[in-house]
């Protein structure tokens, strides 16, 4: 739950910014500038980008542990000075350090919980990192709800700028995730470090210890020898070696494009613009404002459905079910849009995607991108996949406001439904299921790397 802490974070930096957004626009004098809503929006990502490429080779050298203390250090200071900013470009720079916060976090906390978890319970525990994120974005939509004063119907840009809203709300926004942030910073230093890292770097005594708590001794004593054996076939057949050998091809093809697909399936496009979404669908600022909460409570509520679920029905079949759902969920969006259907009938559907994607893409994601890679390369194969997450949620959060002044809101609901068939066809040919196996088992099978041979204890 410690190591989660950094999935929290990850959920209340990322969406924050969609209820402030009503009042720093006007602040900053970019509401009717969809080329800088769309770069204030997405700017975050370029720190992600830059956090998940440094991350795999900073925590193959330093530990994951370090990395993740480094990255609450950064959440905090993000959130200080976020908020303390009357300067558009001081504004970006904090929110891309945050960012960097993010891609650290995102890379870091599911592989970290992975390498630390039994095979049998490691779907549910690295999905407790998407349930913190998932709390950090209902946190986020709470607090700008109860933030924010009421804003009348009608409310021109200039009074909303100088409101409360617009000159100190914002602010008090940004400056809350500091209680979080400062909370993951300090606990983190009573978590032990993964011991499959420590494996790697030849600390034996420290990883016994670390799995002897996790299991006890005769667990321990196994699960020694099943990442013993899994680092000797690695050396010996430099198959685990480089990302560039053939065998890893396949691994991270499944990898660049699973996490690609989780941010193309659109759903963060609703959290980071449920200001335009629901002002097409004819709600106010106040209004708008509750919805988000609703959206994010449900949200909550069907990522606790995937952390029951995931280690019974399995990675694979969920991750179907996710795709085609949204598709067509998505279908109907859209028509909704093209027919002028507003109201209640459009804020339903918004909810039945939300809860599809909590309960599938979501969770899922992030706990087959923790198992797929090979102990040796986990971590550089970690940031590869978490990187193309981040250039896919990039593109996405940028070209929406694009996309919706061109196409309209049906037409680009339809594009993500159409992406989402295309997701599933990729799932039903290409990803192996990996529940109840051990990384080392998952290694062997997607690699071809030698069996482990156990000796009995």
């Amino acid at each position: 739950m410690v190591s989660a802490l950094g999935g929290l974070l990850f959920g209340y930096d990322w969406v924050v910014i969609g209820g402030a957004k009503p009042f720093y626009e006007r602040f900053f004098e970019i509401a009717n500038s969809p080329f800088l809503q769309g770069w204030t929006m997405s700017c975050a990502l370029i720190g992600c980008l830059l956090g998940a490429m440094i991350s795999g080779a900073l925590s193959d050298k330093y530990g994951r542990k370090k990395l993740l203390i480094f990255s609450a250090f950064l959440f905090t200071l993000s959130a200080v000075g976020t908020g303390a900013t009357d300067h558009y470009n001081l504004f970006i720079f904090y929110r891309i350090l945050g960012g960097i916060g993010i891609g650290l976090a995102s890379n870091l906390s599911p592989m970290y919980i992975a390498e630390i978890s039994p095979g049998s319970l490691r779907g549910r525990f690295v999905s407790l990192n998407q349930l913190t994120i998932v709390i950090g974005i209902l946190a986020a939509q709470i607090a700008n709800w109860q933030i924010a004063e009421p804003v009348a119907a009608g409310a021109t840009d200039l009074e909303i700028v100088n409101s409360w809203n617009g000159q100190m709300g914002w602010r008090w926004m940004f400056w809350a995730e500091t209680i979080p942030a400062l909370l993951f910073f300090l606990l983190m230093y009573f978590v032990p470090e993964s011991p499959r890292w420590l494996a790697q770097k030849g600390d034996s005594s420290k990883v016994r210890a670390i799995l002897e708590k996790i299991g006890g001794k005769s667990y321990a004593d196994s699960e020694f020898e099943n990442i013993q054996q899994a680092l000797k076939s690695s050396a010996t057949s430099g198959s685990n070696i480089s990302l560039l050998h053939p065998k890893m091809r396949n691994v991270l093809i499944i990898g660049i494009v699973l996490a690609a697909f989780q941010q193309w399936c659109g759903i963060n496009v609703i959290f980071n613009y449920a200001d335009e979404i629901f002002k097409a669908a004819g709600y106010g600022v106040s209004d708008t404002l509750m919805n988000i909460v609703i959206t994010g409570s449900v949200n909550l509520v069907f990522t606790f459905a995937a952390i029951f679920t995931v280690d019974k029905l399995g990675r694979r079949v969920l991750m179907k079910i996710g795709a085609v759902s949204l598709m067509a969920i998505y279908l109907l969006i859209g028509a909704a849009y093209y027919m002028e259907v507003s109201g209640v009938l459009l804020l339903v559907l918004v909810v039945l995607a939300i809860a599809c994607y909590a309960m599938t893409l979501a969770p899922l994601t992030w706990v087959i991108l923790s198992e797929i890679f090979p102990n040796k390369v986990r971590g550089a194969a970690m940031s590869v996949a978490t990187a193309s997450l981040w250039i896919s949620s990039f593109l996405l959060t940028y070209t929406f406001p694009i996309l919706n002044s061109s196409f309209g809101a049906s037409g680009t609901f339809w594009l993500y439904g159409i992406i989402c068939g295309l997701g599933f066809v990729f799932i039903q040919a290409k990803l192996p299921e990996t529940k109840g196996k051990s990384l080392e088992e998952i290694e062997e099978e997607l690699t071809g790397a030698e069996k482990p041979v156990l000796t009995k204890v």
